[in-house]
């Protein structure tokens, strides 16, 4: 069942524009001049209920602006969107109610408060049984790990503590449906497996649906199935993250470690050397072939009759590489 639904969503901005200086401003107050900016440009998706969708593009795609449309911050300039059944601009109160928002830079809480008297306000707000609040106050406490940050006022925090925050205060009231943008930025390793691990298990237990935008794509691999991708404000993929992994990442990596240094090695059709500093690694061999040529047990082979080898392993294709791939023109011809 789809809970999330767009059609031909549009979201056009109209700047003002004006020369600089005094005599440019008078002008723009004689007769002004606009410009339109397509931040959106007629998407059409569903999401169904509890899935986790990777919702990426290159700054400027229009990624904020499409959350801002689903949260009912901004109304559509064409087009439809629906989420649970409701306009999210509309009905803003009651689609409040069903979600919950995470943006990366900015907050949801009071700054000069303790991070308890925060979240006590937003279980006020949203009507929260007494002692379901008392339970998630302390399924949160472990899971985020904020138990030592409910006294600190906020603005105490370090970001990566101000983030476990904004993820509490967000979920706190059991949200249908959670928007995350950005919401790893800046933070360090641990931090950020941290809240991975919550989102998966809130998703898990509670079948929260999750739309993700980030520039950190280990969180869509990470977190993620399927995945959009916008660029210049049109959808260019909407699918399974395998899908695009199998279509685009037809290279992969094997790297050798050696008994001897290698001087000469002659290589199968489809593969090519890209050790990066022969000199510094004599011992290590690294060759990147093309799977639709040949496999890697050939080309592992093929090397094994030549060198002997100690050990050796293979590198599947990332996900960054395979967007900049799409970002370079790769589906241009579908």
């Amino acid at each position: 069942m789809s809970i999330i639904q767009t059609e031909d969503l549009t979201k056009i901005y109209r700047l003002n524009q004006k020369d600089p200086g005094v005599t440019g401003a008078i002008k723009a107050l004689v007769r002004p001049r606009h410009r339109d900016l397509v931040a959106v440009d007629q998407i059409s998706f569903t999401v169904a209920a509890g899935e986790m969708v990777g919702y990426i593009g290159v700054n400027g795609a229009g990624k904020s602006t499409t959350i801002k449309l689903l949260t009912g911050i901004l109304v559509p300039t064409n087009g439809k969107v629906e989420v649970l059944g409701r306009d999210p601009h509309r009905q803003r109160v009651d689609n409040a109610r069903q979600i919950g928002v995470v943006f990366g830079q900015r907050t949801q809480l009071w700054w000069d408060l303790a991070l308890i008297e925060s979240l006590n306000l937003i279980a006020k707000i949203y009507e929260i049984e007494s002692s379901r609040y008392q339970f998630l106050l302390e399924q949160f406490s472990t899971s985020l790990g904020i138990k030592e940050l409910l006294p600190i006022p906020i603005r105490n925090m370090s970001l990566g503590q101000k983030m476990r925050a904004e993820l509490a205060a967000a979920l706190i009231h059991e949200p249908q449906i959670v928007y995350l943008d950005e919401p790893t930025i800046g933070l360090d390793l641990i931090v950020k497996e941290r809240i991975r691990d919550f989102i998966k298990q809130q998703n898990r237990e509670k079948g929260t649906t999750v739309i993700l935008t980030t520039h950190d794509l280990g969180d869509i691999e990470e977190l993620c199935q399927r995945v959009i991708i916008i660029d210049k404000g049109k959808l260019i993929y909407d699918g399974p993250i395998n899908t695009i992994k199998d279509r685009f990442g037809k290279f992969r990596t094997i790297t050798f470690e050696t008994c001897e240094p290698i001087t000469q090695i002659k290589l199968p059709p489809g593969a090519e050397i890209i050790t990066p500093d022969r000199h510094s690694e004599e011992r290590k061999l690294a060759l990147r072939f093309d799977r639709t040529i040949t496999t890697a047990s050939r080309v592992a082979a093929e090397v094994m009759n030549q060198v002997e080898v100690v050990d050796f392993s293979i590198t599947e294709p990332d996900l960054p590489s395979i967007v900049k791939q799409i970002y370079g023109g790769a589906l241009q011809g579908d």
